[in-house]
Parts: structure tokens; C-alpha cells; sequence
């Protein structure tokens, strides 16, 4: 059980950094490779942020949830 958790906490901390990556900054970011840069009329980039920021939200609350679970997995283990 311990293992399960340790490689799901090893896929959220890939995905969380993948994915601030793609956020836009001030200046820009990685997601103006895939459009998020286009100053359009449009909302097209604007949805795209509003789906990253909760997929960003979720892989966050999965990576969290991972580091308690852990955590206590540990301390009944060891105590």
C-alpha cells in the first residue's frame, strides 16, 4: 500500500510541475505553445487557463491527499 501511494505521489509532483509550467505568467508562459498566448477576441485562451488552473487544482488536492495518506501509512508502520 505504501508503494501504491509512493508512485502516485511520484505522478502528482511530475504533473504539478508540468502543469505550472503551462500556466501563463506575467510574461507568458509554456502554455503559449499550445495557443494560450493568442491575444484573441475570442474566450479560447481564457478557457484554456480556467481547465488548467482545475486540473492544477486537482492534481494538488491528489498530492496532498498522498502526503497525509503516507504519512500515517508511516507512523502505523513504524509506531
Amino acid at each position: 500500500m505504501i508503494l501504491g501511494f509512493s508512485i502516485a505521489l511520484i505522478f502528482f509532483s511530475v504533473m504539478m510541475v508540468i502543469l505550472v509550467l503551462l500556466h501563463k505568467g506575467k510574461g507568458g508562459g509554456l502554455s503559449d505553445m499550445f495557443g494560450g498566448g493568442m491575444s484573441s477576441t475570442g474566450g479560447g485562451s481564457a478557457v484554456a487557463e480556467r481547465n488548467l488552473d482545475r486540473i492544477t487544482i486537482f492534481m494538488g488536492v491528489g498530492w496532498f491527499v498522498c502526503i497525509i495518506v503516507l504519512s500515517l501509512l508511516m507512523k502505523a508502520k513504524n509506531g
